[in-house]
């Protein structure tokens, strides 16, 4: 038995953990990692990140959509990902397809 004030190891279940994001970089990890779990395309970076109206964030994600040689001829897309306060994805969209070796416009 633990003390008052003790915490038990290995106890915790997830519902009862905090489950907000801590920062950009934590909202930048969960919207690729949900995105990826969506899409199945090789991620290639985050492009933006910042915070929404509700609380929430909105990120930017680089991904390969279709790999081709030589790599300046591969199709990328970058998608919009929207993730609530707590970091559960709620959408997403593709907001722009490019070539690798196209010169931002």
């Amino acid at each position: 038995m633990t003390e008052p004030g003790e915490r038990r190891r290995g106890t915790a279940s997830s519902s009862t953990r905090t489950r907000g994001v801590h920062g950009a970089g934590d909202a930048a990890r969960r919207a690729a990692d949900g995105l990826a779990e969506l899409i199945r395309h090789r991620l290639e970076g985050v492009s933006a990140v910042c915070r929404s109206e509700n609380d929430g964030w909105i990120v930017n994600v680089d991904v390969l959509e279709v790999a081709r040689i030589p790599d300046t001829t591969s199709l990328l897309a970058t998608y919009e990902v929207e993730l609530d306060s707590a970091g559960d994805l709620l959408q997403y969209r593709r907001v722009a397809r490019y070539r690798r070796g196209a010169q931002d416009q």
